[in-house]
C-alpha cells in the first residue's frame, strides 16, 4: 500500500534510533553532526507521529518508553535493510565511501592503537566517518552488533560468545604495575603472599556477565585480592599509583605505554595467570562485507603498534 501521507524518511528514523541509544539531545546531536534545535525539532515531529513521548526526563535522564524501544527496533531494522540495498559492496572504494563505521571499545588498548586507527581511516576514507563508542556494563554489545549500531566491538572477556565472528588483534603478557618507591619494588620482596594481601587498583568491569581475566584466573587458584580501588577509566588508573601501595594487574603493552609519562615500575606478578587475548568481535551477517573487511584490516594493522609497545625493554 502507498501512503501520500507518509511522514517518514531515514533522517527521522536515524535521529529516533541514536536518541534511543543515547538517551541525550546533546550527544546525538554530536553524533550526527547536527545543531541540539535540530535534533530537538525531530523529537518533536516523532512525537506526533507516533502520539508517544517516546523519552521522558527522570533524573536528569532521558528514558525511553516502551513504545520508544519497540519502535526503535524495527526502525533499526528498516535502516540495515535500506543500507544494503544503497550501498553495493562489490563497488566499495574507501576513497569515496561516505559510510559511517562505528567500533566500541574499551579504554584497556593504550592510546597508539586508536591513534594508528585515526590515522590511517583519514588517510584512506576521508569522506567517511568513525565513531567510537564506550564499552559499559550496561552496553549490550550482542544486541549492537546484531541491530548494526556497532559494526566491531574490541574487547578481552575470557569466553566470547561463540555465534560471533572474531580475530585476535593481540596476545599478551600479565605485569603489575606499582609505585616505583613501592616495598612491592624491591628486590624479594614482591611475593604472591604479598600480592594477595596488597590493595589493588581496579577498573570498574566493561560486563556484568563475565569476570576479567584477572579475577577469574585467581578464582580458578581459590583465592582473591583486595580490589580496594576501583576506577571508571582504565586510563586513568596508572596515574593513581604514585604515592600510594595501590597494584594495577594489566597487559604488558598498557603498562609500557604508561610507564614512559608516568613513574611507576613494571613488574612481573608472583602468580602465574594465563595470557590476556585483545579481539575483535563482529556479526555473522557482514562477515563477506568488502567495507566490513576493510574495517577488520585496519583495526588488525593498527594492532601492529601495541605489539610494539608489548616488545618494549621487559621487566
Amino acid at each position: 500500500m502507498i501512503r501520500a501521507d507518509d511522514p517518514f524518511d531515514t533522517y527521522l528514523l536515524r535521529v529516533l534510533c541514536i536518541l534511543i541509544a543515547e538517551q541525550s539531545v546533546s550527544r546525538t546531536a554530536i553524533r550526527l553532526n547536527q545543531s541540539q534545535p535540530a535534533i530537538s525539532s525531530a523529537l518533536k515531529r516523532l512525537r506526533v507521529i507516533f502520539n508517544d513521548p517516546l523519552l521522558t526526563r527522570e533524573k536528569n535522564v532521558m528514558v525511553p518508553t516502551e513504545r520508544a524501544l519497540q519502535i526503535a527496533r524495527n526502525a533499526q531494522a528498516a535502516l540495515s535493510a535500506l543500507d544494503n540495498l544503497l550501498v553495493s559492496d562489490d563497488r566499495f572504494d574507501p576513497a569515496t565511501t561516505e559510510q559511517t563505521f562505528t567500533v566500541a571499545m574499551p579504554d584497556y588498548l593504550a592510546p597508539p592503537f586508536f591513534a594508528h586507527v585515526v590515522r590511517e581511516f583519514r588517510r584512506a576514507a576521508p569522506h567517511a566517518r568513525l565513531v567510537a563508542v564506550p564499552l559499559s556494563a550496561s552496553f549490550d554489545y550482542e544486541q549492537a552488533l546484531s541491530e548494526g549500531t556497532a559494526d566491531i566491538v574490541i574487547g578481552n572477556w575470557p569466553n566470547p560468545p561463540e555465534h560471533l565472528h572474531l580475530s585476535v588483534l593481540l596476545e599478551d603478557e600479565v605485569v603489575c604495575m606499582v609505585a616505583q618507591d613501592s616495598v612491592h619494588n624491591q628486590p624479594g620482596k614482591f611475593t604472591a603472599q604479598a600480592y594477595l594481601g596488597a590493595a589493588h587498583i581496579v577498573p570498574t568491569p566493561y560486563s556484568r556477565d563475565q569476570r576479567g581475566l584477572v579475577d577469574s584466573g585467581l578464582s580458578t587458584m581459590r583465592v582473591h585480592r583486595d580490589n580496594r580501588v576501583s576506577c571508571p577509566y582504565f586510563n586513568l588508573a596508572p596515574s593513581l599509583i604514585p604515592g600510594t601501595d595501590l597494584i594495577l594487574t594489566t597487559g604488558r603493552h598498557f603498562a609500557n605505554y604508561h610507564a614512559q609519562h608516568v613513574p611507576v615500575a613494571v613488574l612481573r606478578p608472583p602468580i602465574d595467570f594465563p595470557f590476556m587475548r585483545f579481539y575483535q568481535l563482529w556479526h555473522p551477517s557482514r562477515h563477506r562485507s568488502a567495507a566490513h573487511m576493510w574495517l577488520r584490516g585496519m583495526l588488525t594493522t593498527a594492532s601492529q603498534a601495541l605489539r610494539n609497545l608489548r616488545d618494549m625493554r621487559q621487566a
